[in-house]
């Protein structure tokens, strides 16, 4: 490609802002709005039908009653004032007093001149200005290998992390290790089991025992005196089959390192590993009971600490510390969450199964009730629905390897990495997920990453044939000049849709739905596919030609930035 691209313009929805703004300052300038007006954060937004234009904005209604006017005639004044603008081709007031605009073509051309010009961050905005989120997702209990459930939560935590660092947040991803507990104390004593030489179903296996035959792998590597590195520490199994604590600890390192390279084998990495026994070890869980003890919202009953979290909208009051002196698992939670505030996250994300929604408020009430200064609402969950696996028709229900479910490792290894992130994220999270084998593994326009994929390399393949045919390469400068000539119904769907990618990236990220994402690339694909088929790209006329393919590259553009935000390769060959 050649040729340069003038200076950016700004977006769309921008500019029309700006207008509306300065229309805004005219009427106050005349007095028909106050000169100390407080402006309320009025709305423009995609128009739902074409035949109503471009963009929409609800502005007349809000200042109507500051302006002492019906709605519809401020609309009417606002309108008289806006400033000429070449990206506006004629503006209409519609019903109580809506303002629609009808951009003119060259505004949907000036957005791919920004496209070209921006390249990899097109569609980014500054809207968190560097303040910091913490992502937490994933935090498997270190009790086996990852399951699909675990990979659903690994590609939503993923992709939301990379919308919020889109959005200029500065972006702590933390995996937290329930290390403690039951769970952990049954892992080590199926591991002694099998190092022992017992198994499921012979007599002393243990009745809560973990059956999979990765346990048996443990074992095997624990009696054979094997090093495993977890977090930076390294662990040799001590061989000795009696001694539990030992066991305990090669167990859950060995475990955490295999859930490590299944989530690096998955393109996920964290900034942090928060260790759950750290609550105790570092003694934050009793400082956090005498924080809560200390602001007056607790009481003893029944030989147990409660805690009044009914004073914070929970349905009753919680146990803390039951009356054999073991905390309740609500506590930790508590605990844990502090430590985020503490450690500078000014917004906080949790990603969990839908199965956890009950210990909710319950949280958030806990923390409430600190004293601290943490907002209501803090931190956001993010929850996630099951995930059904099939093959051939039927459901898969278990591994080889672990037994009684399917792994991510499984899904990889049979769709590989892209197809099992796409897949994963490609439904709201709050929504039931069928995970289609065969369809993941199709080369296909019914497979949906295949057909966004496709989309991109399509675009490379037909800058190779300008090549073969000894025309010159597409001059990008010389196509967005020449975009008046685009003038089909395709061409105008295409341009249409690469103009709503930030807006996309934008809700996509307020709404923490990365799934928006997934579906608005195989629009995308499907308009650039529709056009490949109904216009001939490299055309004799050399003024269309440019056109056409500037065009395209500006949607291969588009396809690669949301296939990063989503965690998927954009190949150039297929």
């Amino acid at each position: 490609m050649r040729g340069s691209i003038p200076e950016r313009s700004p977006p769309v929805k921008e500019a029309l802002r700006e207008l509306v703004h300065s229309a805004i300052r005219t009427l106050q300038g005349n007095g028909v709005l106050p000169a100390d007006l407080d402006l309320p954060n009025f709305v423009i937004e995609r128009a739902r039908s074409r035949e109503h234009g471009d963009f929409a904005t609800n502005v007349a209604m809000l200042l109507a009653k500051p302006a002492r006017a019906k709605p519809r005639e401020l609309a009417e004044k606002l309108v008289a004032a806006l400033p000429a603008n070449a990206l506006v081709a004629k503006v209409e007031i519609a019903g109580p007093g809506f303002i629609n605009f009808f951009l003119a073509a060259t505004a949907y051309h000036a957005e791919a001149g920004r496209i070209l010009s921006e390249g990899p961050t097109y569609g980014r905005n500054q809207s968190g200005a560097g303040h910091t989120v913490g992502v937490e997702f994933v935090s498997a209990n270190p009790t086996g290998p990852l399951h699909v459930g675990h990979g659903r939560a690994a590609a939503i935590g993923d992709c939301l992390s990379r919308l919020l660092e889109a959005t200029g947040w500065n972006v702590k991803r933390e995996f937290y290790y329930n290390d403690a507990g039951v769970q952990i104390q049954n892992l080590a004593i199926s591991v002694q089991a099998r190092a022992r030489g017992i198994g499921p179903g012979d007599a002393g296996w243990p009745e809560d025992g973990y059956r999979g035959d990765y346990i048996a792998d443990v074992a095997r590597a624990y009696l054979g005196g094997e090093t495993v590195i977890a977090d930076g520490h390294a662990l040799t199994g001590a061989k000795n089959p009696d001694d539990l604590e030992a066991i305990r600890h090669f167990a859950v390192a060995s475990l955490r390192r295999e859930q490590d390279l299944d989530l690096q084998a998955f393109g996920v990495g964290f900034d942090v590993y928060f260790l759950e026994s750290s609550l105790y070890t570092d003694g934050k869980v009793e400082e956090t009971v005498r924080e809560l003890v200390a602001h007056g919202h607790t009481y003893e009953e029944g030989g147990a600490l409660w805690l009044r979290t009914t004073d914070f909208g929970d349905d009753k009051d919680r146990v803390m510390r039951k009356s054999d002196g073991t905390y309740t698992y609500f506590l930790p939670d508590v605990a844990y969450h502090r430590s985020k505030w503490l450690r500078g996250y000014e917004r906080a994300i949790t990603e969990l199964g839908s199965d956890h929604h009950g210990s909710l408020a319950r949280v958030r009430a806990g923390l409430q009730a600190l004293d601290c200064g943490i907002p209501k609402g803090w931190p956001e969950y993010v929850l996630h629905q099951m995930v059904t696996v099939m093959r051939g028709g039927e459901e898969v229900k278990i591994s080889k390897r672990a037994g009684s479910y399917v792994t991510l490792r499984d899904l990889i290894d049979e769709t590989g990495r892209d197809a099992t992130r796409y897949f994963l994220i490609a439904r709201k999270g709050d929504s039931q997920l069928v995970f289609d084998i065969d369809l993941a593994r199709s080369q296909s326009n019914d497979n949906p990453v295949y057909y966004i994929q496709y989309a991109h390399a399509r675009v490379c393949r037909v800058l190779e044939e300008l090549a073969e045919r000894s025309l010159p390469p597409v001059d990008t400068q010389a196509g967005i000049a020449g975009m008046a000539r685009l003038d089909t119904e395709h061409e105008q769907i295409l341009l249409t849709e690469l103009s709503r990618y930030p807006e996309v990236v934008e809700a996509a990220a307020n709404n923490l739905e990365p799934h928006l994402i997934a579906q608005y690339l195989r629009e995308l694909a499907g308009a650039l596919h529709s056009y490949y088929h109904e216009h001939k790209w490299i055309v004799d006329d050399a003024a269309l030609r440019n056109a056409r393919i500037t065009l395209a590259v500006a949607t291969r553009q588009v396809i690669r930035n949301g296939l990063d935000l989503l965690g998927l390769s954009a190949p150039e060959k297929m």
